[in-house]
């Protein structure tokens, strides 16, 4: 889709009046942009948010919340678990990849303790709970769970395991509509508020401002159809999430996801990207995605996923990202969970936080050889599948993929299908490539004066895989150090 205004950033001599000013301009109140405020006006410097919808939150506000955290926060350490940032470091630099950025991971890791403090100190509430089920997020208001993988294979072999997705206390969750993030950002906005920052909703931003040695200095943007020139004092920050439903930009960079946007907001149009772009900003791991998988965690540690060839291609107790990342990038979106009747109806009956990824099986049958046949596999793939799993799951092993011994259990008769064909969804993590401090850099490796990013619209910690949390945990922390870096001016 063609931009419909333009996006070359406008000469500031050209900008015939101000209409607003303050030292910092963020554009965008999510997790990257309150944070990026909090800092800026601790640091002394007049905030001005532009949020383009109606109110704050972005598509943190409904995330579930997860904010990953570790290298030995105090509520893991309440909560009986043992973690270094080398730990962590090993985790993420394993998990993330391929590519991952090691010098910010490394930092975000080092950081990670005082980022928990920092939150706690700001009114985010977490409850000393820790939730061991399988699933997407905690049903409950715990505020501590494995988020990632970590202590599932391969994983669980590099780095010791150590749960580090940290959710804020919350009663009343609803999956998707009113989620943890709701309790992050609440507090976070109110400190904001607090501190004499000031929002302007309905502000969609169009092009950046620039003075004669290329400096930016403010920003455009349009509200209720009038276009607006905002000064910036010190720095503009670009916090404007991802550029998940650009079909244009999903069909150039991350094609697998055409069709499929989803865990995100319709605002993440990737408009700062292109801004920014137009100014020479460099780019990083465009074609990353998270991908969500339609299944119900509780029922998948029961079964074994197969994909289209009837063969099994991820363990089916780690983190279902991961499982949607194998599904759907490696696997042509087709996945069938073979599941037998008293595994179905045991996973039916745990507490869910998706309950409503329960489906009904497709096929049904009284022995694999027939089930096989009804779901159109070639002769004998399924088969040869279950007998080897059931094999080996006789004493409690998974050989072949590293399924932990609590989940492992041959599949016994009689036995269904459930058709997960298709059942993914995702969103970008690719974007600008910024420094420590949250400059935007330009394409030469120098950073573009007066302008800093965080968040969705930036690349960030994750370079090719995810664990749930990322998103939250870099977005904040590293709008963080956007705000005081653009108060410095």
């Amino acid at each position: 889709m063609a931009e419909a205004t333009p996006i070359r950033p406008l000469p500031a001599a050209s900008v015939e009046t101000w209409h607003r000013e303050a030292d910092v301009v963020i554009a965008g109140y999510g997790i990257a942009g309150v944070c990026a405020a909090i800092e800026a006006a601790r640091a002394g410097a007049e905030v001005l948010v532009l949020e383009r919808t109606s109110g704050w939150g972005g598509a943190a506000a409904l995330a579930g919340g997860f904010i990953y955290l570790g290298g030995g926060t105090p509520l893991q350490k309440a909560l009986g678990f043992e973690d270094t940032p080398e730990n962590m470091k090993a985790f993420m630099m394993a998990a993330l990849g391929p590519g991952a950025d090691e010098e910010k991971i490394t930092d975000y890791c080092n950081g990670s303790v005082d980022h928990y403090n920092w939150l706690v100190d700001n009114g985010v509430p977490f409850k000393e709970s820790f939730y061991g089920e399988p699933g997407w997020e905690t049903p409950f208001d715990d505020g501590l769970m494995y988020s990632g993988g970590e202590n599932a294979a391969p994983f669980k072999e590099v780095a010791t395991p150590a749960p580090r997705g940290h959710v804020p206390q919350m009663t009343g969750k609803r999956t998707g509509e009113k989620g943890g993030g709701y309790m992050l950002m609440k507090p976070l906005v109110e400190t904001a508020e607090q501190l004499g920052v000031v929002a302007e909703y309905d502000m969609r931003v169009q092009r950046l401002v620039v003075d004669e040695t290329g400096r930016v200095v403010g920003i455009v943007a349009k509200q209720y159809g009038t276009e607006l020139a905002i000064r910036a004092r010190k720095g503009v920050v670009l916090a404007t999430g991802s550029f998940a439903y650009n079909d244009e930009m999903v069909q150039q960079y991350a094609p697998r996801l055409i069709g499929r946007p989803g865990a995100a907001i319709e605002e993440h149009d990737g408009r700062a990207v292109r801004m920014a772009q137009a100014l020479g900003a460099d780019l990083a791991h465009m074609d990353a995605t998270e991908v969500a998988f339609f299944g119900d965690p509780q029922l998948m540690v029961r079964g074994i996923l197969v994909n289209g060839r009837g063969q099994r291609y991820v363990n089916e107790d780690t983190y279902p990202g991961r499982i949607g990342q194998e599904t759907l990038l490696r696997n042509e979106n087709q996945a069938y969970l073979i599941i037998d009747e008293a595994a179905y109806e045991e996973g039916c009956a745990a507490t869910s936080s998706t309950p409503f990824f329960r489906f009904p099986p497709k096929w049904a049958a009284e022995t694999v050889e027939e089930l096989e046949s009804d779901m159109g596999l070639p002769a004998g793939t399924l088969q040869t599948t279950v007998e080897v799993y059931n094999r080996h799951a006789e004493n409690g092993e998974d050989p072949v993929l590293g399924k932990r011994e609590q989940f492992v259990k041959p599949i016994g008769l009689p036995v269904a299908a459930l058709d997960l064909r298709g059942c993914t969804a995702g969103f970008t993590l690719g974007g600008l490539r910024t420094s420590l401090d949250s400059e935007v850099l330009h394409v030469s490796g120098e950073p573009i004066p007066g302008l800093f990013a965080a968040g969705r619209c930036t690349a960030g910690v994750c370079a090719g895989g995810y664990a749930s949390g990322t998103s939250l945990g870099d977005g904040s922390f590293y709008g963080r150090r956007a705000g005081i870096a653009a108060a410095k001016g």
